[in-house]
């Protein structure tokens, strides 16, 4: 367990600094993902609005779309971390959209999701937990 939260520190920090690249002008929700592979690597990534919405892609999409878009498919951990602009950072979990993108590329029951305020204050799901009757 101790060896999971050093991970989880790692991660939960890789979060925040993705999330300082966040593209959000229109909500001002900046949220930032750090993805971990089941090799060990790491990919992060930050939500990216768009004035028309639809095509706006948020933090946790961009971390797994970057993973498999270099040969990636086994994932072990993703960790989410987000707020308001200027605020500190609150509770934030992963849209439903993201909780599907998420069954199409791991494992229901063995992948964690780490929503974390910071790397001391974290909350640590199974995917199932989430996503009970996944499609």
């Amino acid at each position: 367990m101790q060896e999971d939260m050093q991970d989880y520190g790692m991660l939960i920090q890789a979060a925040f600094r993705a999330r300082e690249f966040s593209y959000s002008p229109y909500s001002r929700f900046r949220v930032g993902a750090a993805l971990l592979c089941r090799d060990g690597a790491v990919f992060t990534g930050c939500n990216i609005e768009n004035r028309a919405y639809g095509p706006t892609n948020c933090a946790e999409r961009t971390a797994i779309f970057k993973a498999v878009s270099e040969g990636k498919r086994e994932f072990a951990a993703i960790a989410i971390v987000g707020g308001a602009q200027g605020q500190q950072p609150d509770w934030c979990y992963p849209c439903g959209v993201c909780r599907q993108v998420m069954a199409e590329f791991c494992d229901a029951d063995s992948f964690r999701i780490i929503c974390a305020k910071s790397a001391e204050e974290f909350r640590v799901y199974t995917l199932r937990e989430l996503l009970p009757e996944m499609f």
